[in-house]
């Protein structure tokens, strides 16, 4: 009747579990975050964007393969999905430790002891005995340490919020290496137009550099004309150097980002292609979705859930530990011994052990746990304002940005007038042909400006779907939990 006593006391401890529970980051004093931004124009639908896939709202082809090649080859990536491949077998691992661990083994003795002096003998001479010892045993031996306080179970709980910091790193990669191989490709589409343009303006500059020479010859221009014409035809020319050397390096970079080495997607990618221009509409959400969805958020969370358990692990230590030897084998002075049933042997040790003087050791890994716990919720929290300062930043810029395009567009409007207006003067002949010229390439110069004006919105939209957190699959919460 005692025994069952004792083993129903053990199985009550068993079942407690010390440290705090792990109730979500509003227990630690998480940021209320507001209705609605306030950043947000009319373009702006509180409808919920999705999380995948964001940049098929351009309807490009090409980018939509460079994205997809991305995500199957980024290095960076693969580093992302390693670590989580490494948390959910450190769960696995922590698992198997909370279970009996056996050890099977097989032993053979073998020793020779040297004489040994017995006295005399029946002749008066001493007597000396050569013994060779021989042993043999097969058997197995195993352990296992009671979760008395829950430690065991608080290092579970630890592992599996690894798991889910783990996930969200990777989300948070795939956040970044999407919003990067768009920015690379919109870069590279305005290089490439830039460069078209800047052509043509300083071919304009070299006609109307001839037709001032020819005036001059005929002595309707001075020389400073010609020399000052001269001087824009060359920094013409110099002008597109950089953007060649500008739409190289964003051609090394998205070859990089899909996992190939530069200039391994010079064919696909150099002949020009239009800039991708951002829906009309932009789902963005709510505040409250955007903390729950962005994967930085996430990890912070799952972090502090970390931190939290490990207090419990921390304390459990501290408290009494029961654990379990046995040792089990069949034995004796012949081979043959190994397989009679009679030749068994057992042994049973139950110990306990507590470290009752360690001289504050325990309570200040307990302070060092609960320390840690609110440094973790600290970062929450500033990870939870610094998401809702991304969203709104981007926002802004991204509004300020569509009335800079609607402005450009504008400008190259009444550029193209006065373009065609010189052009209807010069048939009428009551301008020059380098008036018009001039004309044209001031028409060339105000598209040039819109398509960097385009540019700049589209990069500033690809910047709002990263401070959303978007670019990323939701993967299945189990396999993410390791369960």
């Amino acid at each position: 009747m005692r025994r069952y006593v004792s083993l129903a006391v053990l199985a009550a401890l068993a079942g407690c579990t010390v440290g705090p529970d792990y109730k979500g980051p509003e227990s630690a004093g998480a940021v209320a975050p507001p209705a609605r931004f306030s950043r947000a124009d009319a373009a702006a639908q509180v409808a919920a964007p999705g999380a995948a896939d964001w940049w098929t709202g351009f309807g490009d082809p090409v980018l939509d393969d460079l994205e997809r090649r991305a995500l199957a080859a980024n290095p960076d990536l693969g580093v992302a999905q390693a670590r989580l491949r490494q948390a959910r077998a450190a769960l696995r691992l922590e698992r198997a430790d909370g279970l009996p661990n056996a050890n099977a083994q097989a032993m053979g003795v073998f020793a020779k002891l040297p004489g040994v002096d017995l006295g005399s003998g029946s002749g008066g001479e001493s007597a000396e005995i050569d013994s060779d010892v021989q042993f043999y045993n097969l058997g197995f031996d195993a352990s296992w340490e009671v979760d008395l306080f829950g430690g065991h179970r608080r290092q579970l709980e630890a592992a599996r919020a690894s798991i889910g910091t783990a996930a969200a790193n990777l989300a948070d990669a795939q956040v970044s290496l999407t919003a990067e191989v768009a920015q690379a490709y919109i870069n590279l589409r305005d290089r490439q137009h830039r460069i078209t343009l800047a052509r043509r303006s300083a071919d304009m500059q070299r006609r109307m550099l001839v037709l001032t020479e020819q005036r001059q010859a005929a002595g309707t221009a001075s020389e400073l004309q010609v020399e000052q014409l001269r001087g824009q035809v060359e920094q013409s020319d110099a002008a597109v150097l950089p953007l060649n050397a500008e739409r190289d390096a964003y051609l090394n970079a998205l070859a990089v980002l899909v996992g190939e080495a530069p200039g391994a997607l010079d064919a696909l990618l150099t002949a020009p292609g239009a800039v991708p221009l951002p829906p009309e509409a932009v789902p963005v959400g709510d505040p409250a979705a955007l903390i729950a969805r962005r994967p930085d958020v996430r990890a912070a969370e799952r972090l502090l859930a970390q931190r939290t358990a490990q207090i419990g692990t921390a304390k459990a230590a501290a408290l009494p530990r029961i654990s379990f030897m046995g040792l089990i084998g069949i034995g004796g002075t012949n081979p043959g011994d190994t397989l009679d049933p009679d030749n068994l042997a057992a042994l049973a040790i139950p110990q306990l052990s507590w470290n009752v003087l360690d001289f504050g050791r325990n309570a200040a890994r307990i302070g060092q746990a609960e320390g840690v716990r609110d440094e973790a919720a600290a970062q929450y929290r500033s990870a939870v304002l610094s998401a809702l300062q991304d969203a709104e930043d981007a926002l802004s810029r991204f509004g300020a940005r569509r009335q800079t395009v609607a402005s450009a567009a504008r400008s190259k409007v009444t550029a193209e007038r006065t373009a065609a207006l010189m052009r209807k003067r010069y048939a009428g002949g009551t301008v020059t042909l380098i008036d018009t010229l001039d004309a044209d390439r001031q028409a060339v110069a105000a598209d040039q400006s819109l398509i960097q004006a385009k540019a700049a919105m589209t990069a500033d939209y690809v910047a709002l779907q990263k401070a959303l957190g978007l670019g990323w699959a939701p993967a299945d919460e189990k396999a993410q939990a390791g369960r």
